[in-house]
């Protein structure tokens, strides 16, 4: 008889963990997803850590990708032409590429306003005269602008990671998201919903899919260096070029932070002994 009764305990039990992993197995699949889906790469940049610093050849690269790919639908509006001078190009060349745009200016004399070729002292003209413009001709969506997104738009690593990244210094996810967004794309799974004219990107942060397509495709763009002409490629340069714009003196103050710190140990080092000192001749 005890037999029999724990037969039936032991089924019952059984039962009931079928059920509960039922029940859970439903919850999870109906459970509100939680974006971006796949968490961004980590990339290993030049600009990583205490003492990175820019590699101005993938920045003109970079800079080769948005003016050729992303500058159609894109706009920097914060970015000045002469500001590529810390690119590593002369004065003479800034004042060729601005030249190759146009950028309304006025009014003249008779109250009207007028286009004339860019200066160094001009920012990247917007493709698009307004937003409402920009929405019509990219079905209903704004396309942002550059001149911040690689600060903007930045996956948070979560716990344990943040408590690396003090150490570390890590302040790269911004590129490494640009990045993964470029790479990701890929056909939605089965079974996956995504509103029509969308792109399925399981690194978008703010859905399963985008509105815009993919932008990047191999021999796009001609690189006169000799880098590999792949979207790998252009990604990472034009993830590092984007890191420059939003925050272009992020090597004088990594230098700047270096030399506060020695400072810091320094000065510490010689208040505790002054310390000492002192408190050496007082009897306790």
């Amino acid at each position: 008889m005890k037999k029999l009764v724990s037969g039936l305990l032991s089924l019952a039990f059984l039962a009931g963990l079928a059920m509960s992993g039922a029940a859970f197995a439903q919850e999870e699949e109906h459970e509100t997803p939680h974006y971006p889906l796949h968490k961004p790469e980590h990339v290993d940049w030049s600009f990583a850590g205490p003492f990175g610093h820019y590699d101005k050849g993938q920045l003109q690269r970079g800079l080769k990708v948005y003016t050729e790919v992303c500058a159609a639908c894109h706009s920097m509006d914060r970015v000045a032409f002469r500001n590529l001078e810390d690119l590593g190009y002369s004065e003479d060349q800034v004042r060729t590429l601005a030249g190759n745009y146009e950028v309304e200016d006025g009014p003249d004399a008779g109250g009207d306003m007028f286009m004339r070729p860019a200066t160094g002292s001009d920012t990247f003209p917007a493709p698009f005269a307004n937003p409402e413009a920009a929405a019509a001709s990219n079905g209903g969506a704004v396309p942002p602008d550059f001149s911040l997104i690689a600060k903007a738009r930045a996956v948070e690593r979560g716990f344990p990671n943040f408590v690396f990244d003090i150490f570390t210094m890590y302040a790269e996810n911004g590129p490494d998201y640009i990045h993964s967004l470029l790479t990701g794309y890929e056909e939605a799974p089965e079974g996956t919903e995504i509103p029509q004219g969308t792109y399925y990107n399981p690194y978008y942060i703010n859905g399963p899919s985008l509105a815009m397509a993919p932008p990047l495709s191999e021999g796009i763009v001609t690189y006169d260096d000799g880098a590999p002409e792949t979207v790998e490629q252009y990604s990472r340069d034009v993830s590092a070029f984007l890191m420059w714009a939003a925050e272009p003196h992020l090597e004088e103050r990594k230098a700047l932070g270096f030399k506060v710190i020695v400072f810091l140990l320094i000065f510490g080092t010689l208040l505790y002994f002054t310390k000492k000192t002192i408190w050496s001749r007082i009897e306790h």
